[in-house]
């Protein structure tokens, strides 16, 4: 399988602070793993992820794929010549969690010039599917 990263080498020391001052930074999300063509990444579900009910909130699992894909399409484009911003998110809540960490993996189904399309699938503990989700990404030059 080929690497689908602009920088060949890519490895988690290049995620390092790049979430600082977001709202990745405060659900506490973490880069766990880079493939040639896959990114993951973790979130806790506790009080900062939780609706009213005590489950995972929808728009938490929302910000973790988010997450992911936009960060999943700056590590492919050129930085001296691009930014890349979200353009579409979807996201179908398959099972609920009131507890521990889910895990989001983010893998390209379209990756083209202006656009790049993401699927992430988020998971709980136990490996089962928490959400499924699809997000759009806008290539845009830099001014």
């Amino acid at each position: 399988m080929s690497v689908i990263w602009f920088k060949k080498d890519l490895s988690l020391n290049d995620f390092s602070g790049m979430g600082a001052n977001t709202i990745g930074e405060l659900l506490d999300i973490r880069f766990t793993e880079v493939g040639a063509d896959f990114l993951k990444a973790t979130m806790p579900v506790d009080h900062r992820t939780h609706q009213p009910y005590g489950l995972l909130h929808g728009g938490a699992s929302c910000v973790l794929a988010e997450t992911l894909g936009s960060v999943a399409s700056a590590m492919i484009i050129n930085p001296e010549k691009f930014i890349c911003v979200g353009l579409e998110i979807n996201a179908n809540h398959i099972r609920s969690v009131r507890s521990g960490t889910v895990t989001g993996i983010t893998t390209p189904i379209h990756i083209g010039a202006s656009t790049h399309v993401w699927d992430i699938k988020i998971y709980d503990e136990r490996e089962k599917l928490i959400c499924v989700s699809r997000l759009t990404v806008a290539i845009l030059k830099k001014a």
